[in-house]
């Protein structure tokens, strides 16, 4: 078969031409294309190894990953075939979420101590220690929390609120319940935590001054608002200069029920809506990792996401 009929069946599949779309300018492992498409990893290398075989695709290794890109020794033909596949995947509804999401790959390769950081994490609970437990981390780390004006937004009861509160200097817990509102400042009075304050309130746009926190939280609350690109935005107005947003959700799934078993307004967020609205709202330094999985259907994935104003 010649070349050109070979790249020409190559790029007749809408999966290989999204590809396509993400390795036009840069270098990426099976992994990242996962990470960026969404895609199950066989299916992604069942599809790379086709590109190859065309000769469309070349790959290096580096330990035991292996990254794709373009061939740089195509010719002129095969460059012109490529080149009118690119305008392909330009078309492709998934475009726009695949490049924020390749910007955040990218962007995510310069930050080494987080890519350490989830290294750890992955190995943490994979052996027994005696003593060591996630929970006995987490007090570890709250030993060591400056004292900070903390606002946990949709704070529901206000577990995490009480938390914080034992080492912050102060935090504002927002609900939209009133019962809840209640009962948690009930429960911190009894609990003599005078720095923990409950408000009524909507978290799009939270009973907080302006520039008045140094950090939002925001943990499984998102996937209740109505708009929760404003509730970012309004974070943002919040929090102090060089103030900290972080934000627990879900990530995106296929689990209806959740509306009627939960209230759930949002079935999850695409990692490219939270990047594209921490931007929209002025967040720098702007972060979003995978931080669990459920063993247990429907395999609810916990996505961590963060932003300094």
């Amino acid at each position: 078969m010649n070349t050109v009929l070979k790249s020409l069946r190559a790029l007749a599949d809408a999966t290989r031409l999204r590809l396509l779309g993400l390795l036009e300018k840069d270098e990426l492992s099976v992994h990242e294309l996962q990470d960026i498409t969404r895609l199950g990893q066989s299916r992604i290398s069942t599809h790379l190894g086709l590109l190859r075989d065309a000769g469309l695709l070349e790959c290096r290794r580096d330990g035991k990953r292996t990254f794709y890109r373009l061939n740089r020794e195509l010719d002129a033909a095969a460059r012109e075939i490529v080149q009118i596949g690119g305008a392909g995947a330009r078309e492709q509804a998934e475009y726009a979420s695949d490049q924020i999401n390749l910007k955040r790959i990218l962007d995510l390769r310069q930050h080494q101590a987080q890519v350490f950081f989830n290294q750890v994490a992955g190995r943490f609970d994979r052996s027994y220690g005696p003593g060591r437990s996630w929970q006995g981390l987490g007090q570890l780390l709250l030993r060591i929390l400056p004292p900070l004006t903390v606002a946990d937004l949709g704070s529901g009861e206000g577990l995490v609120a009480e938390l914080l509160a034992r080492r912050c200097k102060r935090v504002i817990a927002v609900d939209n319940s009133e019962k809840i509102v209640e009962f948690g400042a009930a429960k911190a009075a009894k609990a003599g935590l005078c720095n923990l304050e409950f408000r009524l309130g909507d978290l799009q746009d939270p009973p907080i001054d302006t520039a008045s926190v140094d950090v939002v939280i925001l943990s499984q609350a998102l996937h209740h608002a109505a708009q929760p690109d404003r509730a970012i935005r309004s974070a943002h107005r919040i929090l102090r200069p060089k103030g900290q947003i972080l934000i627990l959700d879900l990530l995106r799934h296929q689990f209806k029920q959740a509306r009627d078993l939960y209230g759930d307004v949002w079935l999850g967020f695409a990692e490219s809506d939270m990047q594209r609205w921490l931007e929209a709202a002025r967040f720098r330094k702007i972060e979003l990792s995978l931080v669990a999985r459920e063993e247990q259907p429907p395999h609810f994935q916990t996505l961590l996401a963060s932003g300094v104003k």
